[in-house]
């Protein structure tokens, strides 16, 4: 029977974070997940790195500070897929206050004092750029800085760099239970792997109520609370690589976001019941139109959108009203029972992940070198010589494909490509860019097992290749994967 010091369950944000901090501190880690990394609610977010803003108005000023330190060490250590995003805030008749959004802004600026992100400013009623594709209006904008994420590649990469550090990275495989005997867990995996673990960490996310419950058998003071957010994808309503923040008349607000050619639009807040829901529903796709619609002169209809995804969100259950309200912090709950340690992670947030695997380690105990602020991500180490080191590749490859393949991986993007030296070289084409060589460096280094955790999650080129040529690439993955 294998023998670790940590079990983590949970192959999301929280989960990988936690394995990465842990492998780093020395201990001998094993990471369980059902499905594919960052298979729910780790790929289903806005895709944002930021402090929230609109916390600031339920007065949770430590969690915003916190989040932009976090901000601050993303943009740092995983430079590729972390990138700064300016948004713009429009102050329609019926909003908040304009002092108020004004004093928000500031307030932003104070709690990111340090970082290198420009700051807010205020553009009055002047035309300008920003107010171009907005509906004519004397209202007032205001702009400010967060970041964009590739909130699948970041799960993934924390993944990576904690197998790199010697952790066990076992997809596919659900935890089924666990007792305690001695001073260890003895944990039943699917298969019926058998193993022990010292410690076990219960980051399941939306099943972390059931993994106590039903698997462990124990019962919690927090509790979870499951709400749903949708998203669309729609055509361009604005030119420009910024992004627009939309209050609504329920006091909630709407992001419209560059991706692409398109813009991506969410997200809503609808309390569920099981993590299953997460399904868009006709009428948060109404909504989502309609929160747009209200602002840009470019109309959008629901028969228009070209993509949907929802994620259920196990936030920390503060006993708020209004599930826009329940806090995006989290709790750590260490299990009283005599014996080897449980802890179970309620709520958090990707931005937040890093700082959460560090203080989950200090309630187990666990000490060791703190490196996760400063260290970067797998090809997370761009420095002035990554622009240059491209332009070989840009005498033989597409300019797109070189874009894509650089914000993907980073300074991996060597390892992608490998001995390539021409097109041809990397092998069939599947469509979209997609070629063999990536295709494998994907299975062999990055843990994805089927075509779909390679268009929905390693990369984004789902939306791009047609059903034939996914068909295609499934088989091929099928014949060619992982045994």
């Amino acid at each position: 029977m294998d023998s670790f010091d940590l079990l983590v369950i949970g192959g999301g944000i929280n989960g990988t974070a936690i394995a990465r901090d842990a492998a780093g501190r020395g201990l001998r880690v094993l990471l369980v997940e059902k499905d594919d990394l960052a298979s729910h609610t780790s790929s289903a977010s806005s895709k944002l790195i930021h402090g929230g803003l609109r916390y600031l108005e339920q007065y949770e000023f430590r969690l915003v500070r916190e989040s932009l330190r976090e901000r601050q060490a993303m943009l740092a250590t995983a430079p590729h897929i972390v990138r700064p995003l300016q948004f713009v805030l429009p102050d329609p008749p019926g909003g908040r206050p304009w002092w108020m959004i004004r004093l928000g802004l500031l307030l932003y600026d104070f709690l990111s004092r340090g970082d290198e992100l420009p700051r807010s400013r205020g553009l009055g009623r002047k035309p300008n750029a920003f107010r171009a594709p907005l509906k004519p209006g004397r209202f007032k904008l205001g702009t400010y800085w967060d970041a964009w994420v590739d909130d699948a590649r970041l799960v993934v990469l924390n993944a990576v760099d904690a197998a790199e550090r010697g952790a066990e990275i076992a997809t596919r495989t659900e935890f089924l239970s666990a007792r305690r005997d001695g001073d260890a867990w003895v944990a039943q995996l699917a298969g019926g792997r058998e193993v022990r673990a010292t410690i076990i960490v219960n980051a399941a996310g939306p099943w972390v109520a059931e993994t106590l419950n039903q698997r462990l058998e124990t019962e919690a003071e927090s509790r979870a609370r499951l709400v749903k957010g949708s998203h669309i994808l729609v055509p361009r309503l604005y030119e420009g690589d910024h992004a627009y923040i939309l209050q609504q008349p329920d006091g909630r607000v709407v992001f419209a976001l560059p991706y692409g050619d398109r813009n991506l639009v969410g997200t809503t807040d609808v309390p569920v019941a099981a993590p299953g829901d997460a399904i868009v529903t006709p009428d948060e796709v109404t909504y989502l139109c309609a929160a747009t619609n209200a602002y840009f002169t470019t109309q959008v209809a629901p028969a228009e959108v070209s993509w949907s995804y929802a994620g259920v969100r196990a936030l920390y259950d503060d006993g708020e009203k209004e599930a826009k309200d329940v806090t995006r912090d989290y709790r750590l709950e260490l299990d009283d029972t005599p014996g080897p340690k449980l802890l179970s992670v309620f709520g958090g947030k990707i931005t937040t992940a890093r700082h959460l695997a560090s203080e989950a380690l200090d309630k187990v105990g666990i000490g060791g070198f703190r490196f996760t602020r400063t260290a970067p991500l797998p090809g997370g180490d761009i420095d002035t010589a990554f622009n240059a080191s491209l332009i070989p590749l840009a005498l033989w490859m597409p300019e797109e494909l070189v874009v894509r393949l650089a914000r993907a991986y980073g300074t991996r993007i060597a390892r992608v490509v490998g001995p390539a030296v021409h097109l041809r070289d990397m092998g069939r084409h599947f469509g979209a860019g997609l070629y063999e060589r990536e295709v494998r460096y994907l299975i062999d280094q990055e843990f994805a097992r089927t075509a779909e955790d390679i268009l929905w999650r390693r990369t984004k080129l789902g939306l791009q290749l047609t059903a034939k040529e996914a068909k295609e690439l499934a088989a091929w993955v099928a014949r060619n994967g992982p045994s």
